[in-house]
Parts: C-alpha cells; structure tokens; sequence
C-alpha cells in the first residue's frame, strides 16, 4: 500500500519550528513598538520645546535670572502631563557696560512630560541680542 502524506511526528515538528519562528517575530514586534513610543514621546518633546523657546525668544520683557515655568496644554502632548522651565541670563557682555549697548541673553529651557511614574526631561539653549536700557544698570549697580 502507497500512502501519500505527512506523519504525526512530522507535523508536530513543524509545528513547534513555525511557533519558535513567530514568538520570535513577535518579540522583536513589541520591541519595535517600545522603541517608536519612545521616539514619539521624544520627538513631541522637542517640538514642544522649540515652540516654546520661540515664544520665549519673542518676549522682550522677560526677567532676567529668574526660573519662569508652565504647564502644555495635554491636547499638545498627547495627554500626557508636561510643562517647561526656563531662565534668561546675560551670556556675553562688555566689562564696561553702557547704556543701549549690545550683549547676548541665554535662554535655558527644559521641557518635562511625566510616563507613568518617571519624569524625563528634554533641554534646549537659545541665544538672542539685546540692548542694555538705563534701568538694566541701575539694577546691576545694586
């Protein structure tokens, strides 16, 4: 008698080399997927904080050498918790300051978002020119 076909053995063994094969491609997906969350969080981090560093840049009242922060609006972040942090300070300065002279501010930002129970952080500097007004001395003189 000829019978054509496979035997339960052989069936079992490629069964069990299909299922190593698609655990293992399942791994490798759910790795995948970590790492594109992880990407996404950062990449909305940093839009964040360049629309937020020109605001910044754009305000010409801001205090100097005192931390500002916020809050983002969760509908900007993907419904995660996340604000911003930031501080103007003179960067490059004559030794002899004088009245409507230029100088270079930094601008030190760091947006936050909260994953869970982790806080991560993203920084970025920003560097404008600025004019030296009469009050501005007055205050260094102190």
């Amino acid at each position: 008698m000829n019978q054509r076909g496979f035997t339960l053995l052989e069936v079992l063994v490629a069964t069990m080399v299909m299922a190593i094969a698609v655990a293992g491609l399942l791994g490798s997906l759910s790795s995948s997927m970590r790492n594109a969350a992880r990407l996404t969080e950062r990449d909305r981090a940093a839009l964040l904080c360049k629309q937020k560093m020109d605001e910044l840049l754009l305000v010409q009242k801001l205090p100097r050498m005192v931390p500002i922060e916020g809050q983002f609006d969760p509908a900007e972040t993907g419904g995660l918790e996340a604000g911003w942090q930031a501080r103007l300070s003179p960067f490059e300065m004559n030794f002899a300051p004088a009245p409507n002279q230029g100088f270079l501010e930094r601008i030190e930002l760091v947006v936050w978002w909260k994953t869970g129970d982790e806080v991560k952080k993203f920084a970025m500097d920003g560097y404008r020119k600025s004019l030296l007004l009469p009050e501005d001395l007055a205050g260094m003189a102190r």
